[in-house]
């Protein structure tokens, strides 16, 4: 039987039947918005943002993601982080605290009522309270912030804008609520992230979201956010890749992708072919396309 081949915009790659007990293509995923489908991930849960942040733990380069990000964001004045999911920007080692003293506040939103919860549960986020001297927590969307004009210093969209239906209009309120010379600070994937990793999922019914909903990436936000209004807009990619030991950590995130558990056979699945792609350490690589883009409010 010849392989089905589906359109890897959608991330799907194409395997044959043989290999899941059928054709592996879903409905287009551009049917669904992008924030329809944020919505069924993380309205009700953290859990799903936690198991896919786990990858984190498998990283190679010798910073964290978190710490390479942070390394982008001034330590002065007043930032608001759009989209702060469960604060882990926010917890050692990724900011020590020694490097907050000149932040006069910091403020973390997010649209998910669950993701807010979680913030305000976080121990690391409770420690800020007691060094800094405005941290607030507040539920919002990122295309109406409640804040007035020219209010923040910086404004930080960690892997968030791929959420959102209107990117442009979420640039634009950024640029609304930072100060003129204000900084932007970005971060996305790109297409081809974790692609070994979504290559696998697609066997399965977990293949990448961000390739089939996503109206912003890593490729085409520089033209997105010099289109918004900011200038001066600089791009770095995060060095190294993921090297997982084994096959339970691609279970747990691929598991994640979904709305519900795999099913036993499609784990089975997972597990043999991962099992045949292992190095000869044992280890299952998979290359990250993870981008910062800085820029400045005229």
């Amino acid at each position: 039987m010849q392989p089905v081949t589906c359109s890897p915009a959608r991330g799907w790659l194409g395997f044959p039947p043989s290999e899941q007990g059928g054709p592996i293509c879903s409905p287009p995923l551009l049917e669904v918005p992008p924030h329809t489908h944020a919505k069924s991930q993380y309205t009700t849960t953290s859990s799903r943002l936690a198991a896919r942040l786990s990858i984190h733990n498998y990283n190679t380069h010798p910073q964290s993601w978190f710490q390479f990000a942070q390394t982008f964001i001034p330590k002065s004045g007043s930032i608001l982080e759009v989209g702060a999911g469960t604060g882990a920007l926010w917890s050692p080692p990724a900011i020590p605290s020694s490097q907050l003293p000149s932040v006069t506040s910091l403020t973390l939103t997010d649209f998910s009522p669950a993701m807010v919860t979680t913030l305000n549960s976080n121990p690391d986020i409770a420690a800020l309270k007691s060094i800094l001297p405005n941290v607030k927590i507040q539920q919002c969307d990122a295309t109406s912030l409640p804040f007035p004009d020219s209010e923040f210093d910086t404004v930080v969209a960690n892997h968030m804008l791929y959420h959102v239906d209107n990117p442009i209009a979420a640039l634009q309120e950024f640029k609304r609520v930072l100060k003129n010379g204000g900084r932007l600070v970005v971060a996305l994937n790109g297409l081809d992230h974790l692609k070994e990793l979504f290559e696998i999922g697609g066997m399965v019914g977990r293949g990448s979201t961000i390739a089939g909903l996503a109206k912003i990436t890593a490729e085409n936000a520089l033209e997105q956010i010099e289109g918004a209004g900011f200038e001066g807009v600089e791009r770095e990619r995060f060095p190294g890749e993921f090297r997982l030991p084994g096959v339970e950590p691609v279970l747990e995130y691929l598991n994640s992708v979904g709305d519900t558990d795999m099913e036993e056979g499609k784990r089975e699945t997972v597990k043999r072919v991962v099992g045949e792609r292992l190095d000869e350490g044992g280890g299952f690589r998979v290359e990250k396309n993870m981008v910062v883009f800085v820029g400045r409010k005229p």
